[in-house]
């Protein structure tokens, strides 16, 4: 039986990194070290210890993660690729459970796989494959957890709510696996705590389910006198993600090419945007957000 009570964060300071920081030590079931670049000047709990690594180099993380239990990745797009790195140090180190930075789409779904912008994740987690059936005594564990709720709506990704001109996919209808950023972090300390039951699977975790016309419909109720000007643009995930192959075969990476292909995740017919089960129960996530939950996040951004 595994016991993990060491634990090792990688991406501490972004913006899942900290709301999953602040769960691990909130629990107060682990000993806990962010890693840091030499130049970061980013503060953090006392009782979080910080090491200083090279991100790049196999021996400076290696000896950060010795004596720790499990390695949690957080880190955004320009650090996917390089947890290969990083696993290899983990092994080395003795590490018994590695977390990649999965959480959103379901990669476990082979349409979504195929999408682009998740190479680097689905490269990844083939990686980490390859490593467990080499290396037993080293585990992983996926945790998805479909679209940010809090983050979406603050960043105009679910509802852009910021042009007034909000891009409406499909008709808005499809309902859609939602998550806040701490319940992702109450997700990751599931997993910790329960090692045997998500040994090398993916875990899936929600909120609560929802689509873009009920968010449409939570912002008129809030701010009408600002909403009557909206104008929701109808859009096809078909077209868009046209568009977006077109783009790449002539060699063009922008984010603007690249981020249509989330949404076709979240939102398209048989992409597993919509969970058909969870790991709630086992990972204590209560899954019971509601609308009020909703305009609680959203009154504040439509003000």
């Amino acid at each position: 039986m595994v016991v993990i009570k060491n634990v090792a964060l990688i991406g501490a300071t972004g913006a899942l990194g900290e709301p999953v920081l602040d769960a691990i030590v909130k629990s107060g079931k682990f000993s806990v070290t962010v890693l840091a670049r030499s130049a970061s000047k980013a503060a953090f709990p006392s009782s979080v210890k910080v090491a200083t690594v090279d991100y790049s180099d196999v021996a400076s993380l290696t000896e950060a993660f010795r004596g720790n239990d499990a390695v949690v990745s957080t880190v955004g797009t320009p650090g996917l690729q390089g947890q290969t790195i990083a696993i290899d140090a983990a092994i080395a180190a003795g590490v018994k459970r590695f977390l990649p930075s999965e959480f959103g789409s379901d990669l476990g779904n082979p349409k979504t796989a195929a999408l682009p912008i998740f190479g680097y994740k689905v490269h990844v987690n083939k990686y980490l494959e390859e490593k467990v059936a080499a290396n037993p005594d080293f585990a992983y564990t996926l945790i998805r957890n479909g679209a940010f709720l809090d983050w979406g709506l603050d960043m105009n990704f679910l509802l852009d709510m910021k042009s007034g001109k909000p891009a409406i996919y499909d008709g808005g209808d499809q309902l859609f696996s939602t998550t806040t950023l701490k319940s992702v972090g109450q997700a990751v300390v599931g997993v910790l705590t329960h090692p045997d039951e998500t040994k090398n699977r993916a875990v899936y975790v929600q909120d609560m389910l929802i689509s873009q016309n009920k968010l449409l419909t939570i912002a008129n109720k809030i701010a009408p006198e600002k909403t009557k000007s909206w104008e929701p643009v109808p859009k096809s995930l078909a077209a868009i993600k046209k568009a977006s192959d077109e783009a790449l075969a002539k060699g063009q990476h922008s984010i603007e090419v690249m981020v249509p292909y989330i949404f076709v995740s979240l939102f398209g017919e048989g992409y597993g945007g919509r969970m058909e089960k969870t790991d709630n129960d086992l990972l204590g996530v209560a899954g019971d957000k509601t609308d009020a939950d909703v305009e609680g996040i959203m009154t504040p951004l439509l003000k």
